[in-house]
């Protein structure tokens, strides 16, 4: 038997492509900012991600998960506003996807910049 750990291709290896993978994935919390920073939060994901992945490519599977969370968490949004008008559980839906939405990212970039991919829970895998 071997112990040695395995690190899946995807791991981010060089003190470089850690902090590239926070940054992509703190760039998100950019939602919370009113206007701009909802702009921010969506543009700068994917900017990162676009220009950074061919320079990095460990950085693509960081960058697609992203990109899947921000697609699916605003899927989310668009179901939870409805029912809001219909039942009290949409408002509960909406501050769920507001926490959620500062929490995983905030878990993303710690275990980026530990060199892993974290999985977002909840993530419709809309890019592969």
């Amino acid at each position: 038997m071997n112990n040695m750990q395995y690190r899946p291709p995807m791991g981010l290896q060089t003190a470089e492509e850690r902090q590239m993978g926070l940054f992509l994935h703190l760039a998100q919390l950019g939602f919370v900012i009113p206007v701009i920073g909802l702009l921010l939060g969506i543009i700068g994901p994917i900017l990162i991600w676009q220009t950074q992945k061919d320079k990095m490519p460990e950085l693509d599977a960081h960058g697609k998960m992203v990109v899947n969370f921000m697609i699916s968490r605003f899927i989310y949004a668009i179901v939870c506003v409805p029912l809001v008008f219909l039942f009290f559980v949409g408002v509960i839906g909406i501050l769920a996807l507001f926490v959620i939405g500062i929490v995983f990212p905030i878990i993303g970039a710690v275990k980026a910049n530990q060199g892993e991919l974290w999985e977002y829970p909840l993530t419709i895998k809309f890019i592969k």
